[in-house]
């Protein structure tokens, strides 16, 4: 299926599946969030995927990934990961970052080691997730993971 960019007129049903995949809807309409949608024939979303980077450029802020239940278990959640991976090393992204309290062993298949949220939380200060997590009190509960984007080689270029 073809990945579009997120439009505003996407924003409010992109933001109804993540909530029911229970993921961060924080900054979705922001300029600096760039997002992506999957949609079935009928058009409706069945799959997302985004990144936000740093103000420096260097780290991306992974989020947005999510499939829809029916369409999960079958390499569908690993395809949109990539894509915004490899998006995100398209952007000039040296490094990719996550939170995930319930998905590490999905991101760990895909390379991501356990990272240090503090650092996570330092080089993408001013990211919609990491300020929302500060402000909520949130930040300490949850789990951060990493990628150097240069381990990172999409399975595409090379099959």
């Amino acid at each position: 299926m073809l990945l579009a960019p997120v439009t505003p007129s996407d924003v409010d049903a992109l933001r109804s599946f993540l909530g029911e995949a229970d993921l961060t809807l924080a900054g979705l309409e922001a300029p600096g969030v760039r997002l992506w949608v999957e949609r079935d024939p009928d058009g409706v979303i069945v799959g997302s995927t985004g990144f936000e980077l740093s103000a420096d450029g260097r780290h991306a802020l992974i989020r947005s990934v999510a499939v829809a239940q029916d369409r999960r278990t079958a390499g569908a959640g690993s395809r949109l990961a990539r894509f915004a991976l490899d998006a995100a090393r398209g952007a000039g992204a040296e490094r990719a970052w996550l939170f995930s309290r319930r998905s590490g062993p999905f991101w760990q298949k895909l390379g991501f080691a356990a990272a240090d949220r503090d650092q996570l939380a330092s080089v993408l200060a001013g990211s919609h997730q990491v300020e929302l997590f500060r402000s909520t009190g949130q930040l300490g509960r949850e789990v951060a993971w990493s990628l150097a984007l240069a381990e990172h080689v999409d399975a595409t270029a090379t099959a």
